[in-house]
């Protein structure tokens, strides 16, 4: 079960904020973070690594986690500048932006992974593994993928035929066959289609 961070409080900080991401590998759709700041202490039931989770499970932990957070925030990064400045970059900039706009100022960041990301100052440690390590990480965690999950729906009712409501843009069979079949949408990251996804 993830930690609730205890010895960051104990360390002097009062809002503690966690930051995940979701949406590295998918072929298509935008990565998005987000950023949590619990109240000290607070250990959801349930609460851990987005993973590990069942999508029903989530969405009911999404509500608690909303209800319950001091402050959480979401980011996007589409596509296009996916392609234009890489996936990791613009899964820094998707951690940044989810941090910058919360509406009351972390003073202490626990980040998901072990990427070193500038965060405007603010102090911050990065764990590997951290959503399942600590509470905070894993609400963002669910709170992100949850939110791109969303759009992914509403994303079927944009472009029919490639099964994203299933498949949130992740590379099944399915979706490779559609893009042979259909061609690729504007939701699709050019830098992600081989020749394999086109079946060359």
């Amino acid at each position: 079960m993830p930690d609730s961070g205890e010895k960051y409080y104990n360390a002097g900080y009062k809002l503690v904020a966690g930051v995940d991401e979701v949406g590295r590998g998918p072929l298509a759709g935008p990565v998005c973070a987000a950023t949590v700041i619990l109240p000290e202490g607070l250990i959801i039931d349930g609460v851990d690594d987005s993973k590990k989770i069942s999508e029903k499970k989530r969405e009911y932990l999404f509500d608690k986690i909303t209800e319950a957070a001091l402050a959480y925030s979401t980011a996007f990064v589409d596509p296009e500048v996916i392609d234009e400045i890489n996936i990791r970059q613009a899964t820094h900039r998707a951690m940044q932006e989810a941090v910058g706009a919360l509406n009351i100022s972390p003073d202490f960041l626990l980040v998901d992974g072990n990427d070193r990301i500038p965060f405007d100052s603010v102090p911050c440690e990065y764990i590997i593994k951290g959503d399942s390590a600590y509470e905070c990480i894993a609400a963002a965690s669910i709170v992100a993928k949850v939110t791109r999950d969303r759009y992914m729906r509403k994303m079927e009712e944009v472009y029919p035929g490639y099964g994203f409501a299933k498949n949130k843009g992740y590379g099944t069979a399915a979706h490779m066959q559609a893009i042979r079949s259909l061609g690729l949408t504007p939701l699709h990251r050019r830098s992600f289609i081989t020749d394999k996804v086109l079946g060359r």
